[in-house]
């Protein structure tokens, strides 16, 4: 099945059999007022497309071709609620999560919106009481030390966040440490655990089904450490789990069973996808590190993104033309992979995040209609630092024999103040490098006079499609506004390709078969039918304990 099998899509085809040949250098020689023809701006935020292999006519057509496949109607459905999750037969309303008070969402004659802010309040409470001091262990200590369990989307986006936002911890969230623990071999929570304090620390335990066996071995893990701390005073399990644990999760009953009281269970559902999930309660880490008022910045920033999304034409929606030059590149230029290049130390785990966002979302081989694709879908997305990139990988993007196609993510201004020279000095150098490499990916060594009579080992040959956007400032609004915006990217590109981004089937075969392992690795039992190279690693490895 071919989506692209359509009047708009024959068209692109057909341009981009000229296009594909033209170099990025020329375009901007032929059109001197390219910046200003194809960078688009909110208050915040802005999107540079112009180092893009672009014209207007290829817009044209990728908004076309948005229409073709509907996409008005799908922006609809998803923020109104269908189901749109059609294997899991259930919507998508991660943006309800950041929908203001005063506005109505019902879903199955439930007003959602009223349970979303419910659920707000009582994170503020229990953030407002950590805060103050007042959330005391079992031994009458303050809880000082939190450690978020969790993994995938339970993990990255509050980790990303707490990271990007720390400079906005509030006057009471500066004595609160955070850590967070996701790998399942046991080494970071060993590491971490010798440092800690059992009397002053508490654990989130954050899982959408409460039953992910990383997130539930290191869950144990704790509960066993601080069982052995307190076995002298004979404290009682059950109040060892009431001061020392809160469970966050979509399953209240199994939070039970595991022993957590249901006055530590904070909820959200079963319409929120894990990696859109930090909007909810699963951001009860952020709202430790920032505040309850910078958490509902956040939310604020990503409803702005969210509102701009739903009223803009496609010709100036900046998730819409995100994703359409994402499209153009993927699967008219063939373009299959894509680097996260963030020019801001506060950002290092926005590239992790990101490969979760697009590739769990729209890493797909089947459509809707449960046919093979006959296109490419989501590309290898891998990224770092861009300072450090230039270290590290930069060679192969600008010699390489590989076609990349790169965000470029920083702020305009960083350290002001009379006291912050030599630091304002250094954002400068940063941003001064952040626009030199964008530059050079797409015009090549066109931008030196006299480049072509070097040798050819020195050429950088460019032509590497490159999107810059620019935040005025990193706050928790702005951050909001970017995560949503690429949010609603990975959306767009999943109703152009036919596949549906809010479920991870890939995924679950490993762990059936991992469980299936585990008898023959610890030698309660042996499995025949193995493949030779599986029982082979699995004999070498018993012959080493």
């Amino acid at each position: 099945m071919n989506v692209f099998a359509t009047e708009a899509g024959t068209d692109l085809y057909e341009h981009a059999t000229t296009l594909g040949k033209a170099h990025i250098a020329s375009m901007f020689k032929q059109n001197p007022n390219r910046f200003e023809d194809f960078s688009y701006s909110l208050p915040g935020l802005m999107l540079d497309l112009s180092k893009q292999r672009i014209t207007s006519e290829t817009l044209n057509l990728l908004c076309a071709l948005a229409r073709e496949k509907q996409l008005d109607q799908w922006i609809n459905d998803l923020l109104t609620g269908e189901k749109i999750n059609e294997s899991e037969n259930r919507p998508a309303l991660h943006t309800a999560l950041r929908t203001p008070v005063d506005q109505t969402l019902e879903v199955d004659g439930v007003n959602i919106i009223d349970q979303v802010h419910e659920n707000l309040a009582r994170m503020e409470r229990l953030v407002n009481q950590i805060h103050a001091g007042q959330w005391l262990g079992c031994t009458g200590d303050p809880i000082d030390t939190i450690v978020n369990i969790g993994v995938g989307g339970s993990d990255l986006g509050p980790f990303m966040a707490c990271k990007a936002l720390g400079e906005f911890t509030t006057t009471n969230s500066r004595d609160i440490e955070l850590h967070f623990v996701s790998s399942m071999d046991g080494s970071h929570i060993s590491s971490l655990l010798d440092k800690l304090d059992p009397t002053r620390t508490l654990f989130v335990i954050s899982s959408k089904s409460f039953t992910t066996i990383d997130t539930l071995a290191n869950a144990e893990t704790a509960k066993e450490w601080l069982k052995r701390a307190y076995q002298y005073e004979g404290t009682d399990e059950a109040l060892i789990l009431a001061r020392h644990f809160i469970g966050v999760s979509a399953t209240p009953q199994r939070m039970i069973d595991w022993g957590i009281p249901e006055s530590n269970h904070l909820y959200f559902w079963d319409w929120t996808g894990g990696r859109y999930s930090m909007w909810s309660t699963i951001g009860l880490p952020i709202a430790l590190r920032i505040g309850m008022s910078g958490f509902r910045e956040m939310l604020a920033g990503a409803h702005v993104m969210d509102s701009h999304f739903r009223d803009t034409p496609f010709e100036h929606n900046l998730p819409v033309l995100l994703a359409l030059t994402g499209i153009w590149n993927i699967n008219f230029l063939g373009i299959t992979a894509h680097a996260i290049l963030p020019y801001d130390g506060r950002l290092s785990h926005l590239p992790s995040y990101l490969e979760q966002l697009e590739m769990e979302s729209n890493g797909k081989n089947t459509t809707r209609s449960h046919e093979l694709v006959g296109y490419n879908t989501c590309p290898v997305l891998w990224g770092e630092i861009g300072t450090n990139a230039q270290h590290a990988f930069y060679q192969l993007l600008h010699q390489g024999t590989i076609p990349v196609m790169c965000d470029f993510i920083t702020c305009a201004v960083r350290y002001e103040g009379p006291n912050n020279i030599d630091l304002k000095r250094q954002h400068q150098l940063n941003l001064s490098n952040c626009l030199a490499q964008s530059q050079i990916l797409a015009l090549g060594d066109t931008v030196i006079e006299g480049a072509d009579k070097a040798p050819a080992y020195k050429r950088y040959r460019g032509n590497q499609p490159c999107t810059t956007l620019l935040l005025d400032k990193l706050t928790p609004h702005t951050f909001g506004m970017l995560i949503a915006l690429y949010e609603h990217k990975v959306f767009v590109q999943s109703v152009i390709w036919n596949i549906n981004p809010f479920d991870q089937w890939g995924v679950e075969l490993g762990k059936t078969i991992a469980t299936g392992l585990l008898p023959a690795l610890t030698g309660e039992a042996d499995n025949p039918s193995l493949d030779s190279s599986t029982r082979g690693l699995i004999h070498h490895i018993n012959t080493k304990r």
